[in-house]
C-alpha cells in the first residue's frame, strides 16, 4: 500500500522556522514529481512548492518564495519543505503529494489535480 506521511507540523512564532517532512512507503518516489500544497481554514488548497521527477527542477509559489527550500532524501525516500521566516498567514494544514503516473521526469507540476497521491496532511500555525 503506497502511503505518504507528512510530520514536523507545530506551533511557532512568527519569524520561527519549521522542517516539514513526507515519509513515503509502499513504494519508492524518489523519481516522481513530488509537491507541497497548503490549505488554510474557509480557504481552497494552494500550491506551495514542486520538484520535478528527477530533482532538476524546483517552484516555489510567490508567497513562500526566498523563504522556502524544498529537497528529498533518496535514501531515506522523504522529501523535506524548509520553511524560514514564517508568517501568520503561512498557518495551514500542509499536504504532500506525488504523482506516479504519466509524467515527464524532467517537468514540475503545479496543480493540485496532477497528483495522484496525497499525505493526510500536518498543521502549522504560525503565532504572531
Amino acid at each position: 500500500q503506497v502511503q505518504l506521511v507528512e510530520s514536523g507540523g507545530g506551533v511557532v512564532q512568527a519569524g520561527g522556522s519549521l522542517r516539514l517532512s513526507c515519509a513515503a512507503s509502499g513504494r519508492t518516489f524518489n523519481t516522481y514529481p513530488m509537491a507541497w500544497f497548503r490549505q488554510a481554514a474557509g480557504k481552497e488548497r494552494e500550491f506551495v512548492a514542486a520538484i520535478s521527477g528527477i530533482g532538476s527542477d524546483t517552484r516555489y509559489a510567490d508567497s513562500v518564495k526566498g523563504r522556502s527550500t524544498m529537497s528529498r532524501d533518496k535514501a531515506k525516500n522523504t522529501m523535506y519543505l524548509q520553511m524560514n521566516s514564517l508568517k501568520a498567514d503561512d498557518t495551514a494544514v500542509y499536504y504532500c503529494a506525488g504523482r506516479t503516473t504519466s509524467f515527464y521526469y524532467t517537468r514540475v507540476y503545479l496543480s493540485a489535480v496532477d497528483y495522484t497521491h496525497w499525505g493526510q496532511g500536518t498543521q502549522v500555525t504560525v503565532s504572531s
